[in-house]
């Protein structure tokens, strides 16, 4: 007998330097082929559809910056304490409606700067957590060629992987600086997912990236 289909929304948009249509349509596939109907929304108005959002099982959103209605919060926040998985990378998750406090509770974590133009670096998994189903069997070092997040955190994340930004001539920080890459979090009876690599498609498809994201949906979903 055919399992029921779960439901995945897609919500993507804000600024296009992220490629919010491009990087979503990369995992729709992947979210397709594991039982899910897609549902694909370039408005925020979606979140105060009380219909859809009752029947979603996971919100992978690619939103960068712009700004909630309380009637959006309202249904995105009620969606994931009764439930709903929500996810997402980069910019399109923690640069999202910096003016909503109650949004950045929700994350965990808030971008707060990119010291560094785009350029190699490493994401290490934290060695107590290499167990963890999103990042078991992966490198535990491994580089990407990306913005590398300096991310505000919540002390409640569970913490998978960080990244170590240097300290350079000129910098005002005293010494290296060391904040979370990839975390999961609860919020009421929902799960959260954050990967901050993903400014643009070439990282998104790096093997171990790729593998983070995938596994990271699924965690995430009701």
């Amino acid at each position: 007998m055919a399992q029921p289909k779960k439901h995945a929304l897609i919500v993507r948009g804000g600024w296009s330097g992220h490629a919010p249509v491009e990087a979503t349509a990369l995992f729709i596939p992947f979210l397709e082929e594991n039982g899910y109907d897609v549902v694909v929304s370039d408005e925020l108005e979606v979140y105060a559809d009380t219909d859809v959002m009752a029947r979603t099982d996971l919100i992978l959103q690619c939103w960068t910056t712009g700004s909630l209605t309380p009637e959006q919060l309202l249904g995105l926040r009620s969606a994931v304490e009764s439930g709903t998985g929500f996810a997402g990378w980069h910019g399109g998750i923690v640069d999202a409606f910096r003016a909503t406090p109650e949004y950045l509770h929700i994350t965990g974590g808030q971008f707060a700067a990119h010291p560094c133009d785009t350029h190699e670096y490493p994401i290490d998994l934290v060695p107590a957590r290499g167990e963890h189903e999103i990042v078991r069997g992966l490198p535990a070092t491994f580089t990407v060629v990306d913005e590398q997040y300096w991310v505000l955190s919540d002390p409640g994340n569970d913490v998978l992987a960080t990244t170590t930004i240097p300290a350079r001539d000129g910098d005002r920080w005293p010494g290296p600086v060391t904040v979370p890459a990839i975390w999961t979090r609860g919020w009421g009876a929902g799960r959260i997912f954050v990967c901050t690599p993903g400014h643009h498609l070439p990282t998104l498809e790096v093997p171990e990236i790729r593998t983070v994201v995938e596994r990271g949906l699924l965690w995430a979903s009701r």
